[in-house]
């Protein structure tokens, strides 16, 4: 009887793991796209959360529940998946700068030099800083990414769904030297922003942010937002998209004079990568505009999200919206999470799942 219920104990664990994980083939052909662009799964890399691309070519990968930092290679067509660094706290950013991987892991910053010389041995990091707030009970990953302006920039979450927290320290976008030192608050009033990336002309910068939970199923919207310079202050704790206020602190501020989000999205998407298109590959109606990963929601009645969106820019404005990928969502059953993207060489898309434990390739073929 012992020996039967250690096999059944055995045999629930193993059915709650991510689909990959046991290698069954992923519902591929249930995401639907614009004709002409196919979906294919690129590598397998569990819990695979932020990206980041290595002057040789490596894609590295960071996660939150494994701890682990990933590099896949390909040589000969045949792909790679090392793990380079294990029992992380929420190494859930990656970046990377003259020839090092940088990595978020709650209050520190570490840094693997020469990094693609020492795929096999990447031997221990540098610990760049250890500025940061400790706390990871709640948004305690930090999404990183480097600037046109050469400084790496680290979001803060809050470490609360609504509290007045140390407006220095979260709910904010700081930015530092690639050495750790120079740290300085670059946006503020940023409840939790889990992507951002750089407009390839203009050099500004774009954020998602999600808004409170258990307000309903219905409010508040989740952000866009466009910060063109710094000491702007984005809402948190006080308004969310700019109309809705906290219950608590939203009598404290004025909303009409934080600033107002680019665009909304629906309410509890979870929108967390953001990503230029800055390939050749994809028609030119998509170069230098936006694709936005919305992770899914995990507190309504109704799930929503689990997609990808294209926003599309005029004159520098958010002038529509459109859903790129959707599919990941089947009658309420979700089996994949898309997190972050990666423009590659040739001008495809990869997207992280850190459900699915999956990077998938996005490319496109003139029909």
């Amino acid at each position: 009887m012992k020996i039967f219920n250690r096999f059944a104990i055995i045999l629930i664990l193993y059915c709650a793991l991510p689909a990959t994980a046991q290698n069954r083939t992923l519902p591929l052909d249930k995401i639907k796209l614009p004709a002409g662009f196919v979906i294919s799964l690129w590598a397998e890399a569990p819990n695979a959360r932020g990206l980041t691309l290595g002057t040789n070519g490596t894609v590295f990968a960071g996660s939150m529940t494994e701890g682990k930092v990933y590099a896949i290679t390909e040589k000969d067509g045949v792909r790679q998946v090392r793990v380079i660094a294990r029992g992380l706290h929420l190494p859930v950013g990656v970046a990377f700068r003259d020839k090092a991987l940088y990595v978020s892991a709650v209050n520190r910053i570490l840094r693997f030099d020469d990094i693609e010389g020492k795929l096999d041995q990447p031997g221990k990091p540098v610990v760049v800083t250890e500025i940061f707030p400790k706390e990871k009970q709640q948004h305690g990953g930090r999404y990183i990414a480097f600037g046109p302006d050469g400084l790496l920039h680290v979001s803060v979450g809050a470490p609360c769904n609504s509290c007045e927290a140390d407006p220095m320290s979260f709910a904010l976008i700081a930015r530092i030297q690639p050495d750790g030192s120079g740290y300085e608050v670059y946006a503020q009033g940023v409840r939790n922003s889990a992507g951002f990336d750089w407009h390839p002309k203009t050099k500004e910068l774009w954020f998602t942010d999600t808004g409170h939970d258990w307000l309903g199923d219905s409010t508040p919207p989740d952000e866009l937002n466009l910060a063109p310079g710094k000491g702007m202050h984005f809402g948190f704790p006080y308004c969310y998209a700019d109309d809705v206020l906290d219950p608590k602190f939203g009598a404290k501020r004025n909303c009409g004079k934080l600033t107002a989000p680019a665009a909304k999205f629906d309410p509890h998407v979870a929108p967390l990568g953001v990503r230029f298109y800055t390939g050749k590959m994809f028609p030119e109606e998509y170069h230098n505009q936006i694709f936005v990963a919305e992770h899914g929601s995990w507190n309504r009645r109704e799930k929503s999200g689990y997609r990808l969106k294209l926003i599309r820019l005029k004159n520098n404005k958010v002038a529509k919206q459109e859903v790129f990928a959707e599919g990941w969502l089947q009658a309420e059953d979700a089996w994949g999470k898309p997190v972050d993207m990666l423009v590659m060489p040739d001008g495809a898309l990869l997207v992280s799942d850190d459900y699915a434990g999956a990077i998938y390739r996005i490319s496109y073929k003139k029909p």
